[in-house]
């Protein structure tokens, strides 16, 4: 074996002496900002207002979220209130001050607020145009009062309303993404599963289905790199309200 120069050895010496003689001191890692939305969930029974929450953090160029905490509007759903409008917006103010407590007082101007209002007061829409718009009326200008970022009211339409159902189970079952074992965020690699919601009146099937399909009612979604296109076939009387029915006509029969 050949031994190492004895100038190769000093100079080794010489640099770790001086690394050691050298101060150094922590980099610090500015921390990711934390973001917040509120959503107002208008369904016929109830309202309830949900924050979500979420950094800078990004996966294919969409975010991250997770519900941090939620209200439930004390009252029934909103378009209950037929005869008094005006009562809908009062109703909205326990939630929305306690809002203002959860989210910092700096970020609330930067908040989006969001109302999605759903099956009975769409069907208001169509049986009384004048009482649901008197209705969006009164929660648009409750809503424009708070100190948050008010973007608008909006009645959703079934098909999105159940595209809006697939996403969040399918986003909850981690099949747009996961993390690996670094914590970094990879392509979950699983397929999509199909949603089926029972409601009071009907019963909703929401699959995902090839793009090569064209579907006038299909709701076409870009999420997490990749593109969906979304169909809900729906089932008409086959709700939970129909099927109490014939349970009870079947007892009485």
């Amino acid at each position: 074996r050949e031994l190492l120069p004895p100038w190769l050895v000093i100079a080794a010496g010489l640099t770790g002496i001086v690394l050691l003689c050298v101060s150094t001191k922590d980099v610090p890692v500015t921390p990711l900002r934390t973001k917040y939305g509120i959503v107002l969930d208008a369904d016929p029974s109830r309202t309830i207002l949900l924050i979500y929450q979420w950094t800078t953090t990004k996966a294919d160029k969409t975010g991250v979220i997770q519900e941090c905490s939620s209200c439930p509007v004390q009252g029934p759903g909103v378009s209950n209130y037929s005869d008094s409008p005006q009562e809908v917006s009062k109703s909205l103010e326990p939630c929305l001050n306690w809002a203002q407590k959860e989210i910092p007082a700096e970020q609330h101007s930067q908040t989006p607020l969001y109302l999605g209002a759903t099956t009975s007061v769409r069907q208001l829409n169509l049986t009384h145009p004048v009482l649901s718009d008197g209705h969006l009326a009164a929660l648009t200008v409750a809503l424009k009062s708070s100190p948050f970022d008010f973007q608008k009211t909006q009645i959703l339409s079934s098909p999105d309303k159940e595209a809006f159902n697939w996403v969040a189970v399918n986003y909850v079952l981690e099949n747009f993404f996961k993390y690996d074992w670094r914590g970094q965020l990879v392509p979950s690699g699983k397929g999509m599963v199909g949603v089926l919601s029972m409601g009071g009146a009907s019963t909703q099937l929401t699959l995902k289905v090839e793009e090569n399909k064209v579907l006038k009612e299909g709701v076409r979604l870009q999420l997490y790199g990749q593109t969906h296109t979304v169909f809900t076939h729906h089932c008409p009387c086959h709700g939970t309200d129909q099927l109490r029915s014939r349970l009870l006509s079947t007892l009485i029969q």
